[in-house]
């Protein structure tokens, strides 16, 4: 009891380290990475029994820490379906040995302990992570405003109710067919949700 006491003070219960991109290949989360689809691997976390991954599309954590079995369960996190958020870092204090990471993806909390010893790369983590969920916001703010715009142009159909005469006299987009709309609401969807968070972690992570 007072071995785990003193392990759960001193930070020493299950900290990970982040592993080197020269590794990755050596750890198991590897081998869950849909690398056929432009998956890349950016940050690999490993402790004694979980690993946590950052890719592009997706957080991913293979959680070992189940007391009475050695099999682990991995879980899948996509960004588009799972926004960061509340992105936040708790250093070390004088007696820890390791620094957290703390976050949300989707409504799952996240806490991540790390060798203080590699506060350097954790200070870059939080930062590419920050920038996400700051990223996330503003898609989701972009999708507000283009599906209000898109309520707005149906609304405006109902006007092909009126005389030809008058519709042709209203602006050009209100004439367009509703194939036309619909295809530029897809095609301006597409070009917002782009939640490939590659060019981010690539300008934090070194």
């Amino acid at each position: 009891m007072f071995k785990n006491l003193a392990a759960d003070v001193l930070g020493l219960s299950d900290i990970g380290k982040i592993i080197e991109p020269k590794d990755f290949d050596k750890t198991d989360i590897d081998e869950y990475v849909f690398q056929e689809d432009h998956e890349k691997i950016y940050v690999v976390i490993k402790s004694k029994t979980d690993e946590y991954c950052f890719t592009n599309l997706a957080f991913i954590h293979l959680d070992g820490n189940i007391a009475v079995s050695k099999k682990k369960t991995l879980h899948r996190y996509l960004y588009k379906h799972h926004a960061i958020s509340g992105v936040r870092i708790e250093t070390a204090g004088t007696v820890d040995l390791d620094a957290e990471i703390k976050f949300k993806t989707g409504e799952h909390e996240i806490s991540i302990d790390i060798d203080k010893k590699q506060m350097e790369q954790i200070r870059n983590l939080y930062k590419a992570l920050f920038m996400i969920s700051e990223k996330c916001k503003e898609i989701r703010k972009y999708m507000k405003t283009l599906e209000d715009t898109h309520e707005a142009i149906n609304r405006m159909f109902l006007l092909r109710e009126l005389p030809e005469s008058v519709v042709l006299s209203l602006p050009d987009l209100i004439s367009q067919t509703t194939q036309q709309v619909e295809a530029h609401f897809n095609a301006r969807r597409n070009e917002i949700q782009n939640y490939d968070f590659g060019a981010i972690f690539e300008r934090y992570i070194r």
